[in-house]
C-alpha cells in the first residue's frame, strides 16, 4: 500500500466493518446519508528510527528469486474519524456507531496498522450543518519502508504494520 492510500485503506476497512463510512477530502459531493457516517481524515503522522541507519532487514522476493533489503521508519498516524448523524436519528446514532468503530479497531484494525489509541469528544448537535457530530481520533502504528533491489536501487516506499500474535 502506498502512503497516499492509507485514508482510503481505513475508510475501507471500516465499510467492509458495517459502518457507513466516508473519505474527508478530496471534498467530493456529500450525499445525506440515512443513519451515522464516520468521515476519515488525516490529521498527524510522526515518524521515527525503525532501524539501525533506517535498515529494517532483509526478504525474499520469490518471484524475482532476489533477496531484498528494507529501508525505513517507523510511523504513528493518526486519523480523524469524526461521526455524524441526521437529527432524525439522534445523538443515540452516535454512539452505536462509536461502539461498533471501537469494537471494529480493537479486533484487528486495516491491514499494516496497529491501534495505538482511540479517543472520543462529546456528541453535539452542529446547527449549521443540522446534523449531531462527535470528534474521534485513532492513534496507529505501521512503517513507511523502501525496498532496495540488490546494487542499492529503491524501488518504492510502502506503509506496513506489525505482525499481530
Amino acid at each position: 500500500m502506498e502512503f497516499d492510500q492509507i485514508r482510503i485503506l481505513m475508510a475501507k476497512y471500516l465499510q467492509e466493518q458495517g459502518i457507513d463510512t466516508l473519505c474527508a477530502y478530496p471534498d467530493s459531493s456529500r450525499v445525506r446519508r440515512g443513519g451515522a457516517a464516520a468521515v476519515v481524515s488525516l490529521r498527524s503522522c510522526k515518524g521515527g528510527p525503525g532501524g539501525f541507519q533506517d535498515y529494517l532487514g532483509e526478504r525474499f522476493d520469490e518471484t524475482t528469486g532476489q533477496w531484498q533489503e528494507l529501508y525505513g521508519r517507523q510511523i504513528t498516524i493518526t486519523f480523524g474519524l469524526d461521526l455524524y448523524a441526521p437529527v432524525k436519528e439522534g445523538a443515540e446514532a452516535i454512539q452505536t456507531a462509536f461502539d461498533r468503530l471501537a469494537q471494529a479497531l480493537q479486533r484487528e484494525g486495516p491491514p499494516g496498522l496497529k491501534l495505538l489509541e482511540l479517543s472520543c469528544g462529546e456528541t453535539q448537535f452542529n446547527r449549521e450543518m443540522g446534523l449531531f457530530q462527535r470528534p474521534v481520533e485513532a492513534s496507529c502504528q505501521g512503517y513507511l519502508y523502501a525496498v532496495a533491489q540488490e546494487g542499492g536501487t529503491f524501488l518504492d516506499f510502502i506503509v506496513r504494520g506489525e505482525t499481530k500474535l
